[in-house]
């Protein structure tokens, strides 16, 4: 089969979106003899089949080098010069429309992923009539596709209360061989003039209003001196304050990983997470989390693993950053780990997601008369 995603959510810089996809290319790669390509925006229009095909577009300012492509009939166009079996789309845009298209044109099953829940964070920021708006027509566009899979329990159950019946829960994974303990790096305090006894947390991702980074802020501020914040993904390097260092966001995972395994703890008080990918990033480098007890979070932070905090609280932030310290690290760290191995893999996930494939091909998966028979591994 070939397996075409296409997405306008895909930056070459970051994004869990793009982690997904191209995790996802890789494992069918070495796993599967299954075709897959990627339609994502890019620099320049090209068609590379069973590898990455971009669609040329202006960059939005403001963000992690993405880019719209702004022609439909182009995005068509492209998804039919793939001939794909089978369509996965990421978001709720033109290119959810074109996939349709497409996939009626062909008879093949089109599935959607639910990564970002965008009424939500527009609401937040519009008002509650937008937000209302801005559901009923996600609602529009996931009762034309055959499956609409989500990252949580908490985001299957929102797409329920807009009364869709067509969902399933969908895991991202995690590669527990890159995000490791073996990381770990004892130097990374002395790299940021700190005393070897500074308690380092980390904040990954992006800097905007919904991760509520003034929590963070909020929260080192009641800390004082003897607790460091590293940041990663802000433009440059900065110290915003005494105990807080930013840095611009690591595009190599490898380097990601070392700088989030030499830390004590992660700390996230975004309250919107439909997942929350660097979350088991975390648990996978072998240290516990500080959550917000908000959105998907709670889904994989508990006591065994972190603490959650009460969601938009600065000095609820502080308290339980406080009494982490007052538990046994090193075992957390652990609990972490064994957490990642046995619920985050990229193996399960991708296991999983062929499962619902499966589900919905039916007779699509029937070889064609130059194939060799494919057998779909299903989920444990």
């Amino acid at each position: 089969m070939h397996l075409v995603d296409t997405t306008l959510f895909f930056s070459p810089t970051s994004g869990g979106v793009r982690r997904y996809l191209t995790a996802k290319h890789a494992w069918l790669r070495a796993h599967t003899l299954h075709r897959h390509s990627l339609l994502v925006p890019g620099t320049v229009t090209e068609l590379h089949p069973g590898d990455v095909s971009t669609i040329a577009g202006w960059k939005v300012p403001g963000t992690f080098n993405y880019r719209l492509p702004l022609s439909p009939r182009r995005w068509v166009r492209m998804l039919d010069a793939l001939e794909p079996d089978l369509i996965e789309v990421g978001d709720v845009f033109h290119p959810a429309w074109c996939a349709m298209r497409s996939a009626r044109r062909r008879d093949i099953p089109l599935l959607a992923f639910f990564h970002s829940n965008f009424p939500r964070l527009a609401g937040r920021r519009l008002g509650r009539i937008i937000e209302a708006g801005l559901a009923q027509y996600l609602r529009r566009v996931y009762e034309r596709v055959d499956l609409v899979l989500a990252p949580s329990r908490q985001m299957c159950d929102y797409l329920a209360g807009l009364g869709l019946r067509n969902t399933a829960l969908q895991p991202l994974g995690v590669d527990v061989d890159i995000f490791s303990p073996q990381r770990r790096s004892p130097g990374l305090r002395r790299t940021l003039g700190l005393a070897d006894d500074t308690r380092l947390l980390v904040y990954a991702g992006r800097f905007s209003a919904e991760k509520n980074i003034d929590v963070l802020h909020g929260a080192l501020q009641r800390l004082g001196g003897r607790y460091h914040l590293l940041m990663l993904g802000g433009g440059e390097y900065a110290r915003p304050a005494p105990n807080i260092s930013v840095q611009p966001y690591r595009r190599d995972s490898v380097e990601l990983a070392s700088m989030i395994a030499s830390c004590d703890a992660l700390v996230h008080a975004g309250c919107s997470e439909t997942f929350g990918l660097v979350i088991i990033e975390a648990l996978a480098c072998g240290i516990p989390v500080v959550g917000a007890n908000a959105g998907a979070v709670p889904e994989h932070v508990d006591e065994s693993v972190g603490m959650l905090a009460p969601p938009g609280d600065a000095a609820g932030m502080a308290a339980a950053i406080a009494a982490l310290y007052e538990r046994d690290l090193a075992a957390l760290g652990r609990a972490a780990r064994e957490r990642a191995l046995q619920r985050y893999t990229w193996t399960r996930a991708l296991q999983l997601l062929l499962g619902h494939y499966a589900a919905v091909a039916g007779a699509a998966l029937a070889p064609g008369p130059d194939q060799e028979p494919l057998e779909l591994p299903l989920p444990h």
